[in-house]
């Protein structure tokens, strides 16, 4: 199954949208409930990344009976540092994203704490590509 969101830059409102849709759906195809939570998890992360960061972007994926693939592909500034970024608490995000709650610096650390598989693709200038996997054990 496939399944494809676009995610709204600098919207709080709707952000985790994507991923409460995706959430509901792998509880209604009766995945296991720690695969479902680490989807959410690590999708939600991503998706406020790119509300943050990026002006948007759009969020796929494919619901396979072994795995689930998210990729989520933006078209902002790109990460300068992938490995720095990589770092719980360093985050870019302005003053004003802290003062309502988000910008911790653990979007991407999560990401990777909750996922199977992780690549990170991204050019300055250009966007950022983030594909993860997440193992459905058998």
């Amino acid at each position: 199954m496939k399944l494809h969101y676009e995610v709204a830059g600098d919207d709080f409102t709707r952000a985790g949208e994507a991923s409460g849709a995706v959430k509901a759906t792998l509880k209604r195809l009766g995945f296991p409930a720690d695969v479902i939570r680490r989807v959410a998890i690590a999708m939600y992360e991503g998706e406020i990344n790119m509300v943050i960061h990026a002006d948007g972007g759009v969020a796929d994926v494919e619901i396979e009976p072994d795995r689930i693939l998210v990729t989520l592909t933006d078209r902002g500034p790109g990460i300068p540092d992938v490995e720095k970024a990589m770092q719980e608490g360093f985050s870019t995000a302005p003053e004003n994203v802290r003062n309502l709650g988000f910008g911790a610096g653990m979007g991407l650390p999560n990401i990777k704490r909750y996922t199977d598989d992780l690549k990170i693709d991204t050019e300055i200038g250009k966007g950022t590509c983030i594909r993860m996997t997440i193992n459905v054990p058998s």
